[in-house]
């Protein structure tokens, strides 16, 4: 497994590599985890199962990526691909330098190489347009692809030219045993709405504010409590304290992991004001508590949940409180699912277990593939229309073939069979 997103950052990318690596080292599977340094976590470390870590010696560029040097990492990586007898490269997000240069790594040496997306693109403005070309020139050469909603499948298929064929849809799973519902928490006296989010602008925090701004003046029996943290804080902030909202918002600040569950049990009602989504992992956590979901109709978020379990809204404040609303009216009304059902239900429809056994069908399916010559992987790169990247390919393979000279296969085996 390779990305620039691993423990101790918490997050759905990093939750995904951690539980899809313990159920297949369950199966039997040798499993490592590469990622760069976090503060002073640096080199190797043991995870529950004996899940390996290399966090490699590399500072962190912009938003938890390294620099995309591309050739400034050979010797280590290949390095390590070796002296782990790896067969399989597995980045995961597109955001993710450190996967992609992996993987790249990984093919020239001979490696099979899969690929999961884990996020939406648009296609129109700067950043994407650049994203999105990386992401074509670095998956020309990947075996096999996988998104997490069907959405997500057509979305990497139109952005990075993916053939279709080679993208299968694996949706993430959540613990449910750990995200049991506790309805003695909730206080039976006002309706309660929980949000746990990332406060930053795809996830929709203007329209959190006003539909906070909207309902508090006309449902006094209404409390909001709010778990996250980002640069959009201060929006939540201003409204709290310039509309004297300080007895129906709460704001706890950044949350633990561990501390998600006992939250979201808190409330009757989940709210998602997302802007973009591939598949979002909170309304699944919120369901499995046995709390009403409330979420915005973007991405593949149609796709998580029963309309049972789901109020679906529209990306703008009136739609958004509408469904609010008939969230409170069917409460009041008693017209819910048992929460102990809906937890029954998630457990049924995700689990790790089940996304492990359908990556392995995967994993199966590219093991039978042949490996390309140089030639032909230059060719396979030259599609993407960026012409300089093959003289990049071509210098990360001449340095592999120096590096190669350098630093023998055997004389890793030897130091294996020493370590061991």
């Amino acid at each position: 497994m390779a990305s620039d997103f691993f423990y101790p950052n918490t997050g759905g990318v990093e939750e995904h590599i951690y539980n899809l690596s313990q159920c297949l080292i369950k199966c039997g599977h040798k499993v490592i985890v590469i990622t760069h340094c976090y503060g002073k976590r640096v080199g190797v470390r043991y995870l529950t199962g004996g899940l390996k870590v290399y966090y490699l010696p590399i500072r962190v560029f912009y938003s938890q990526c390294v620099l995309p040097t591309m050739i400034c990492n050979i010797a280590l990586v290949r390095y390590i691909l070796i002296r782990e007898c790896i067969e399989i490269v597995h980045g995961h997000s597109a955001f993710s330098v450190l996967a992609h240069e992996v993987s790249i790594i990984g093919k020239l040496l001979g490696l099979k190489t899969v690929f999961t997306d884990h996020s939406l693109f648009g296609f129109a403005d700067t950043s994407a347009v650049l994203t999105n070309k990386y992401l074509q020139m670095c998956l020309c050469e990947c075996d096999h692809c996988i998104c997490v909603s069907h959405t997500g499948k057509e979305n990497t298929v139109l952005r990075a030219k993916v053939k279709a064929h080679k993208v299968s849809v694996i949706p993430n799973a959540v613990d449910a045993y750990n995200f049991i519902p506790d309805p003695s928490q909730r206080d039976p006296n006002v309706i309660t709405i929980v949000i746990v989010s990332r406060l930053v602008y795809r996830k929709g925090v203007d329209l959190m504010a006003a539909v906070i701004a909207d309902m508090c003046p006309r449902y006094p029996k209404l409390r909001f409590i709010i778990g996250g943290d980002g640069p959009k804080m201060w929006l939540l902030q201003e409204v709290r304290e310039r509309k004297g909202f300080q007895h129906c918002v709460t704001l706890l600040g950044s949350l633990k992991h561990s501390e998600v569950r006992d939250t979201l049990v808190k409330g009757d009602i989940f709210l998602n004001t997302s802007l973009t989504e591939a598949y979002c992992m909170a309304i699944v956590e919120a369901a499995s508590c046995g709390l009403k979901v409330v979420s915005t109709k973007v991405g593949g978020i149609p796709e998580v949940l029963p309309e049972s379990m789901i109020y679906l809204t529209e990306p703008n404040v009136s739609s958004i409180v509408e469904g609010i609303e008939l969230a409170i009216n069917d409460i009041q009304k008693g017209n819910i699912l048992c929460p102990y059902e809906c937890n029954r239900m998630i457990r049924k429809m995700y689990n790790w277990m089940d996304v492990t056994r359908r990556t392995e069908i995967v994993y199966d399916k590219i093991l039978k593939n042949k490996n390309k010559p140089l030639g032909r992987q230059l060719k396979s790169y030259l599609s993407s229309g960026v012409w300089p990247f093959l003289l990049v390919i071509s210098l990360m393979y001449l340095l592999l073939q120096l590096v190669e000279k350098i630093y023998k296969r055997k004389h890793i085996d030897i130091a294996k069979d020493l370590k061991l």
